[in-house]
């Protein structure tokens, strides 16, 4: 009897580890293949070679890609999803922020979600294999994307630069301005939750690279009120909150609203020298959801020195094609100036996209069929983001 017992066990046993290795090996590729959807025809927008040669001389900046958390190889081209780095090369984008995702609640909606919700990265992280200290700490979940992207950059450092500094960004334009394609990556967080509540945290952060930090996600934190959270509109920030803004400041770090709350954002207008973003939105007269913030609290944004990303999926932007996303850019042009506005894909974000990093001329083409003058696509596309970073890095 004890000989089948064992006899039993290890074939399960046998079973049990291709079965382990089939689901780490592809089990997250095709989890991101059904997240992260194409909408563009498989012959590619048309682009003509009037809109093709503007976008050959534009410096390209993009506020926001999720491409770290699906735990590939940035350095090579895939087909799936929507960023990696010989894509974005071909798409000619100068500066890429990629933002580590850390923490997702089970059955994530746009109107309310419970910070307590059981969590959609642990098991994957823990499908990817992901090192084991990240799967119990979403500082490490952090901390682990980030040393992925600064090894891509030691192995391929003529494609990609990571950027610490407006003096970091500037050897980068000069670079490309000599014929060089580098990408340079700016590091962001999804959420500050990665904190773990400690202000300390901050500077771990910092000192692995990070300059971008979103406040909030889809969920309340310790920081305060997301736009999807349980405290609804009214929950600004907390203590814990303030005192990050703050250091952030110091620190001349971004600061991101975008899944902030309204009074949070309101709250975050009030400190001095604050000066944040909205790194992926839409705009909420053209497109009437609840993942976009209220149109004056965008204005505010803009009105404190702040840039709009404007994002491509058909949550913020009400449509499936690159004219979708050039109306929406359209429109906040309108709302808040030329100068204020700016790319905030969410490429990787598990969200549709209507063209990948490689086909981002397509908007490049629908922006001129929307209207937009060459001086406004130029601004739009990039010299708005590189000019507040230089400002503010």
């Amino acid at each position: 009897m004890i000989r089948m017992i064992r006899r039993i066990f290890l074939w399960l046993l046998a079973l049990a580890v291709p079965a382990a290795a089939a689901v780490a090996i592809w089990g997250p590729a095709f989890v991101e293949s059904r997240l992260n959807p194409l909408t563009m025809p498989a012959e590619g927008w048309p682009v003509s070679p009037e809109a093709q040669e503007l976008h050959n001389r534009l410096t390209i900046g993009d506020w926001h890609s999720d491409a770290l958390l699906w735990d590939r190889d940035l350095l090579e081209r895939v087909d799936r999803g929507h960023t990696d780095i010989p894509r974005l090369i071909e798409g000619n984008v100068a500066l890429q922020v990629f933002t580590t995702v850390t923490k997702s609640p089970r059955g994530q909606n746009y109107s309310q979600n419970a910070a307590d919700a059981p969590d959609n990265i642990t098991p994957l992280f823990i499908g990817q294999l992901r090192p084991l200290a990240s799967w119990f700490s979403l500082k490490e979940r952090a901390l682990v994307q980030a040393a992925a992207l600064r090894r891509a950059a030691e192995r391929a450092p003529d494609d990609l630069m990571l950027i610490r500094s407006a003096e970091d960004l500037q050897t980068l334009l000069d670079a490309r301005r000599n014929g060089a394609k580098t990408v340079g990556a700016l590091l962001g967080t999804e959420g500050a939750h990665p904190l773990e509540g400690e202000i300390a945290n901050l500077q771990v952060l910092y000192g692995a690279g990070f300059r971008v930090i979103g406040l909030t996600h889809f969920f309340d934190n310790e920081l305060g009120g997301s736009l999807h959270g349980q405290g609804g509109a009214d929950s600004g920030l907390t203590d814990f909150g303030r005192a990050v803004v703050a250091e952030m400041i110091r620190k001349r770090m971004v600061i991101d609203l975008a899944h902030a709350s309204p009074q949070m954002v309101r709250e975050v207008l009030e400190i001095p020298g604050a000066r944040p973003i909205i790194s992926h939105t839409g705009i909420y007269s053209r497109c009437a959801t609840p993942r976009n913030l209220p149109d004056d609290l965008v204005r505010a944004v803009a009105d404190k020195g702040g840039l709009i990303g404007i994002g491509y999926w058909s949550d913020v932007v009400c449509g499936r094609t690159p004219g979708a996303v050039a109306q929406t850019i359209a429109a906040a042009i309108d709302l808040v100036g030329e100068d204020r506005v700016s790319l905030g894909s969410d490429y990787d974000g598990s969200v549709n996209a209507p063209f990948d990093a490689a086909h981002l001329s397509a908007l490049t083409q629908a922006l001129l069929e929307t209207g937009l003058t060459e001086d406004q696509i130029t601004k739009v596309m990039g010299d708005n983001m590189m000019r507040y970073l230089a400002e503010v890095l």
